[in-house]
């Protein structure tokens, strides 16, 4: 079936991306549920499976159903690219318990788990309090790593829409997602079907390494909202170094070595930071000093800074 936002007069100021903690610790629940159908996240399974034994894996689990849905609530749209999961956790607490009682009943189709049944206050209580510790014991220590490959995505689309043009951005976001006439066209497998405006509320684009098709949500009421694949998820748990030649490492240092080999694309700081398992900081050092030595050249899009090697720098690494 088919979402359709209509944005208000081809204005695509209307988009903007956005970065979700709650989202990601939402949607990571289906590689709890069924590890299988997400073989690229098992390093992460395996390094926080002793720590699940601590859990309310009771709630956590009757968060999603046998077709890895999960609730609306519990993947608000997010209001910036620095969105903090401790804000979100306590307008979660603010809810209408009502709102997750019924989205409970409808993902379940009136069979709710025993763990999230009974008073709606009690359940909502039960929810926040699973999910905060969830995030605690398994997700707090990897955000850095998640976030650096979530914005490096925000870059990439940011700089594709400057360079190509906004219709090829939307439609290397997913299959089934396309810009045509001013409307956004999301294709579903759930059965799902509506149409609205963007209009007050805008079209927030969300980055997520746990979904792995678009995604949208099943009320029209709900602000307008596009989940997608990021990026290099590949690289998320397995941190990835081009090799670089022994005698550029001898003069530069391996660190430096490795990005100057690794810029043969231009790439930002969050981008070569993500696929490092480091942090932008720690790469950004190493940038300066290359940018300085004439062997990087740069050059801002948006709120990020893109490197690229100049010709001295492609004559180094060669």
């Amino acid at each position: 079936m088919v979402v359709r936002y209509e944005l208000t007069g081809m204005d695509l100021g209307e988009v903007r991306f956005a970065v979700s903690p709650l989202n990601e610790l939402t949607l990571s629940l289906r590689s709890f549920r069924d590890p299988g159908r997400y073989p690229l996240h098992l390093p992460w399974l395996h390094e926080v499976h002793a720590a699940r034994g601590q859990l309310d894996a009771a709630a956590l689990l009757a968060l999603t159903n046998d077709l890895l849905w999960t609730p609306d609530l519990l993947t608000p749209r997010p209001t910036s690219p620095l969105t903090r999961v401790e804000d979100q956790l306590a307008a979660l607490e603010d809810a209408d318990p009502r709102v997750l009682a019924a989205e409970l009943e409808q993902l379940h189709a009136g069979r709710v788990p025993t763990a999230l049944t009974g008073p709606p206050a009690a359940v909502l209580r039960r929810t926040v309090g699973a999910l905060r510790g969830y995030w605690e014991a398994c997700f707090a220590a990897h955000w850095p790593r998640l976030r650096a490959l979530l914005e490096a995505d925000v870059t990439h689309r940011a700089r594709e829409t400057v360079q190509h043009g906004s219709a090829r951005m939307f439609a290397g976001l997913a299959d089934g997602v396309r810009l045509s006439g001013g409307v956004v066209e999301v294709r579903l497998r759930s059965r799902v079907e509506y149409t609205r405006s963007t209009a007050g509320d805008g079209l927030t684009l969300v980055p997520s390494v746990f979904c792995r098709r678009a995604s949208a949500p099943v009320s029209a009421a709900e602000a307008p909202l596009l989940m997608y694949g990021a990026r290099g998820v590949g690289t998320l748990w397995r941190p990835a170094r081009p090799p670089a030649p022994a005698a550029l490492v001898d003069l530069l240092g391996r660190s430096r070595a490795e990005l100057l080999t690794a810029l043969a694309e231009p790439a930002s700081s969050t981008e070569l930071a993500a696929r490092r398992g480091v942090t932008a900081t720690a790469v950004n050092q190493h940038l300066r000093v290359l940018r300085a030595t004439g062997l990087l050249e740069s050059e801002r899009h948006g709120r990020s800074v893109v490197y690229r090697r100049s010709e001295l720098g492609d004559a180094l690494a060669g």
